[in-house]
């Protein structure tokens, strides 16, 4: 394990740790008719602390059981979500001890309180893993591009994360819904998988079936540069998908597509990303079309004649309301935005998910664009 991935794995455990403890301290063990439990409940927080630092630990060894995996990382999404419910029961709760209500009831309100937040609780995971296990859905966006000659029909997948959770199947229930749609493009905006080539097998070979009148293109994400990101790049080639390293092409002679390598080549000192190699040759009278897997690479635009940027990364928050925090980090959550007179950006909230299959007020998507 490299420095940086052991520092991210002792930082990742000890934040859940933390919140691990809020949640039993701050709600569980407040929960009067769990009082009975309490010893019981406080283990299952502990092991579920064990469990998620062990995840983090074995994250990209590759060794984990792929039913270990599941598990583990679904423990990450309740226990932020016990996190997130924790802090609205302290809000109602604090304020309640400081009423001068007499003590029948006070121990009505409470026991109210108790109940609700529980049901609350139960509710928002369930909904979390619910929408996490469906198929993600096509989702119709149009964006006018100017002096763009004819109406080009792009589709968009991002961060499927093909890997211990999903796998062949998924991928190909995907290219099965992009093959109804009559695509001129399609383009894959980063953390496609989360294996090494030498575990992908044949999970990624529905790629070839792709029906799209001008090609697959993609570029790399972050979670690539994790596994190998030249080799996966030389496995997508193998599938008739065209790898974007600081490259672009001319689609159609009405627009220009190009694509940049990820962010995280920087800090790993390897395949860069290049905006003016990207852009270098491109026709000057065509609109450009610029695909970066991270939001936050828009920062680094100045005059550079783009006209629409496609990224993804975030995953909308996934978990409402990690998006958040995620801003904290990213100019863009999700959706369509106007980020200068000239450039537009769309931020696709993922095909697929990372790490627990939940998803809260963040659909997974399949974006069809209408480029007019």
């Amino acid at each position: 394990m490299s420095f940086f991935r052991l520092i991210f794995a002792l930082v990742a455990t000890l934040v859940l740790v933390g919140i691990n403890t809020y949640a039993y301290r701050r709600f569980l063990s407040k929960l009067a008719f769990l009082h009975n439990y309490k010893k019981l409940i406080k283990w299952l927080v502990i092991l579920i602390s064990v469990g998620e630092i062990a995840f983090f630990l074995t994250l990209r060894s590759g060794s984990m059981d792929g039913a270990l995996y599941y598990a583990f990382s679904s423990l990450i999404g309740i226990s932020f979500m016990l996190f997130c419910i924790s802090l609205v029961y302290d809000l109602f709760h604090l304020p309640l001890q400081k009423i001068p209500f007499d003590s029948s009831r006070r121990v009505f309100l409470k026991t109210v309180l108790d109940v609700t937040m529980l049901i609350l609780a139960l509710s928002y995971m369930l909904k979390g893993f619910v929408n996490g296990f469906k198929d993600p859905e096509v989702n119709e966006v149009s964006i006018k591009i100017k002096n763009l000659q004819k109406e080009l029909h792009v589709v968009q997948i991002s961060d499927v994360h093909i890997g211990k959770s999903l796998g062949g199947e998924f991928l190909s229930n995907i290219v099965q819904k992009i093959n109804t749609l009559q695509v001129d493009i399609v383009v894959i905006t980063g953390d496609l998988v989360d294996l090494h080539v030498s575990a992908i097998g044949d999970k990624l070979d529905s790629l070839k079936d792709i029906k799209s009148k001008y090609g697959v293109y993609f570029v790399s994400g972050n979670h690539e540069y994790f596994h190998g990101v030249k080799e996966i790049s030389e496995h997508l080639k193998s599938l008739h998908v065209r790898v974007l390293e600081n490259e672009n092409v001319v689609i159609d002679d009405v627009i220009n597509l190009a694509g940049i390598t990820d962010l995280m080549g920087r800090r790993m000192g390897f395949l860069e990303p290049d905006l003016k190699k990207a852009l270098q040759g491109i026709n000057s009278e065509l609109p450009t079309l610029l695909l970066a897997h991270q939001p936050k690479f828009i920062k680094e635009l100045k005059d550079e004649p783009i006209d629409l940027v496609l990224s993804g990364h975030t995953h909308g928050g996934q978990i409402f309301p990690f998006g958040l925090l995620v801003m904290l980090d990213q100019p863009y959550l999700y959706g369509l935005y106007q980020h200068s007179p000239k450039t537009q950006v769309y931020v696709s909230s993922g095909t697929g998910y990372w790490g627990p299959p939940i998803r809260v007020m963040a659909p997974s998507e399949i974006v069809s664009i209408k480029l007019r």
